[in-house]
């Protein structure tokens, strides 16, 4: 006992608190939900949307009971959380884990470790994350608190997306004619459409804030398939962290924010007391979109109201097709790279990818599929759209289980053309299939290396990679040259992410030490990408030394 509270005291005494384990139950259940424009039932964690936010600090614990009430199956994903060497909490169906039935139940223990700011949860099973998703608030370990002026508060701002129809009905419906799904209905902030819609008026999230006060706002971009612009009337801020680390401050009037990531910024309540209007849209390089904008209330505490909020102006956001904007957003993220925040970027590269982001078409039968000339919309990295098994992959490494996966996935493409040209021809569109996986030695250093093409049609691709974040070193548009791009890479600060835009018709360039054992997914976070086929696994073997294994899978681990 005397030995534990010396540990204790002298844990305090470094400025670093004492690890907690926190419990949480995660109900699924479908719930009848009458605050939007339509009423009908969605599947919800606890009866909430958006779901309970988790609170925590560095290097704790968390166990989560989750109970699976609804109709369907279910995964919960802990988006941006190492879970080293526990791959089985992970998530992704299939992938590191078989659903969640209804009926059944999941222990999930989810270890942090240097992560810091805002991560967040969701669901990873079909399109369920458009309503079942919530913040994961992780606060410092030290003494010294944050790197950056305290705030008064810290709210969180979740950006959304609603369909007036059953979301498993739209994901069908795309599937079986092999177009694009349906746009949605509306975007959210806090899981309202705001005033521009005169369901939502009454409900319109509003943030209240004193003049003169300081405010963190953590927020997630849970919308499905688009990059997000996000604007306070007559307010600048000052980004501070992304993906769960910490930036160097940079202040901006605008924000742009891809689905899967995180934005951490400072909002100084400096303007004279009003009401002012916080406005989001998309940012749409191609394809369709939902081209509504979604608002929300900041108001001064002193504010008198306004009767009629449709005459509150709007704040001026860039255009829908504004490449320009969201890859000088983007390009602004340098890790802060301090000594308390030290930055570890692999030099010494033993494994190099170049991995290839294209959207592709199948030939149906009479030409009746409602994509491009008749056929089927598909995605695929490196030219291989992912094949999803029915067994999952964590499952058959672990196990030795043949048959369910194959270790061919290619370093480069597997043709070399001019990846951006302004027409890719149509006999390049078609994609190659399989359950094909990339095996890292422990230890091994890897730069990857995104390459955007404009075969079918360029696009931003949104990439998040499980189990380890990683670090962006380069970026450019057109096509990667590998003699004089690296020449630029920044190899001092770089922006520490777990989901990077790989620009439309540009290219990107990550590196990551695989120190992480285990199975893990990479996949765009553009979810009709994924459903397309956008994805792939990379497996790192465990190492030789202590603490380097995979551990093993919980006793209550889901079965097909």
């Amino acid at each position: 006992m005397r030995r534990f509270l010396k540990l204790f005291l002298f844990l305090v005494y470094a400025g670093i608190a004492a690890a907690t384990t926190h419990y949480h139950n995660f109900v699924v259940q479908n719930t009848e939900y009458g605050k939007l424009c339509t009423n009908k039932t969605i599947l919800t964690v606890n009866g909430q949307f958006p779901g309970p936010a988790i609170h925590v600090t560095q290097g704790d614990t968390i166990v989560i009971d989750v109970v699976n009430r609804a109709n369907q199956n279910i995964t919960i994903h802990w988006h941006g959380v190492t879970q080293h060497r526990y791959p089985w909490s992970d998530g992704p169906e299939y992938i590191t884990q078989c659903p969640i039935k209804p009926g059944g139940s999941f222990r999930q223990k989810i270890v942090l470790g240097d992560e810091v700011g805002t991560l967040w949860w969701h669901a990873h099973s079909d399109w369920s994350r458009n309503t079942v998703h919530g913040p994961l608030i992780i606060y410092p370990n030290n003494t010294k608190g944050y790197p950056f002026p305290k705030p008064d508060a810290e709210i969180p701002l979740i950006l959304g997306e609603w369909w007036k129809s059953d979301i498993q009905a739209v994901v069908s419906e795309f599937k079986q004619n092999g177009g694009d799904p349906n746009v949605s209905d509306a975007f959210l902030m806090n899981g309202q459409p705001g005033f521009l819609y005169p369901c939502s008026a009454q409900d319109t999230y509003k943030l209240s804030v004193e003049y003169g006060k300081r405010y963190l706002i953590r927020m997630v971009n849970n919308v499905m398939n688009n990059i997000m612009f996000f604007r306070i009337a007559n307010h600048t801020v000052t980004v501070v962290g992304s993906d769960g680390a910490y930036l160097k401050p940079f202040t901006s009037d605008y924000i742009t924010i891809s689905p899967g990531q995180t934005i951490d910024f400072l909002l100084e309540a400096n303007q004279p007391p009003a009401l002012y209007a916080m406005a989001a849209k998309a940012y749409a390089s191609a394809a369709t979109y939902d081209n509504t904008t979604t608002t929300a209330l900041l108001q001064y505490s002193t504010a008198a109201a306004i009767p009629d909020l449709t005459t509150l102006p709007l704040p001026t956001l860039p255009e829908y097709n504004d490449t320009a904007s969201s890859i000088g957003f983007t390009g602004r993220l340098r890790s802060l790279a301090s000594a308390d925040h030290p930055v570890d970027v692999p030099l010494n590269v033993t494994r190099s990818l170049l991995f290839t982001l294209s959207i592709n078409t199948l030939p149906c039968a009479n030409n009746s599929c409602a994509g491009p000339f008749g056929e089927r919309l598909l995605a695929s990295i490196n030219n291989v759209t992912f094949d999803s098994p029915t067994t999952a992959i964590l499952d058959a490494y672990y196990k030795k289980i043949h048959g369910v996966y194959t270790t061919d996935f290619p370093d480069d493409p597997p043709f070399v053309y001019n990846y951006t040209e302004n027409f890719v021809p149509q006999l390049l569109w078609t994609p190659s299939n399989g359950t094909k996986v990339i095996v890292l030695d422990y230890n091994s250093t890897v730069e990857l290396v995104f390459q955007g093409t404009n075969a079918v049609s360029g696009i931003d691709h949104p990439m998040h990679l499980h189990g380890q974040s990683f670090y962006v070193v380069g970026w450019g548009l057109g096509n990667f040259n590998a003699t004089t791009d690296p020449l630029n890479y920044n190899l001092v600060d770089p922006p520490f992410q777990n989901t990077i835009a790989v620009p439309v018709r540009g290219w990107t360039a990550i590196r990551f030490r695989a120190v992480n054992p285990g199975v893990w997914l990479l996949h765009c976070h553009l979810e009709r990408h994924i459903s397309w086929g956008m994805e792939m696994v990379f497996i790192t073997k465990d190492g030789k030394g202590p603490g380097e294994n995979l551990l093993p899978p919980p006793p209550d681990y889901p079965k097909c």
